[in-house]
């Protein structure tokens, strides 16, 4: 599956299943990947097979900068749904991957 165009909205297009696929597997195993997708997202997206989008499409890797990476063990538990949501086109809020390591996730009351 090719990386589709974004749409008038300018939402990054989604991942092509595979890449996904890998960046997950990355993220939740490998170190190096880590320190790389933190870093620099685009070189990481494009080391797993990213596509960049044609002229005037979103590039996914524009929203995928963080701070901090969510534990390994938390994207292998949430993996199902980081792929569907990866797959499907980043239209509404954040994945969340960027965590505070030591501060404690606010919920709404």
């Amino acid at each position: 599956m090719a990386t589709k165009k974004t749409g008038a909205s300018g939402k990054a297009a989604p991942l092509d299943p595979k890449v996904a696929g890998k960046l997950l597997d990355k993220l939740s195993t490998d170190n190096e990947f880590r320190r790389l997708f933190k870093k620099d997202p685009k070189a990481a997206l494009l080391s797993v097979g990213y596509k960049e989008p044609e002229k005037g499409g979103a590039a996914i890797y524009d929203c995928c900068q963080v701070q901090s990476i969510a534990p390994k063990a938390d994207i292998i538990k949430a993996r199902t749904a980081l792929l569907s949501y990866l797959t499907s086109g980043m239209s509404q809020g954040p994945i969340q991957l960027n965590v505070a390591s030591s501060a404690a996730r606010r919920s709404l009351k």
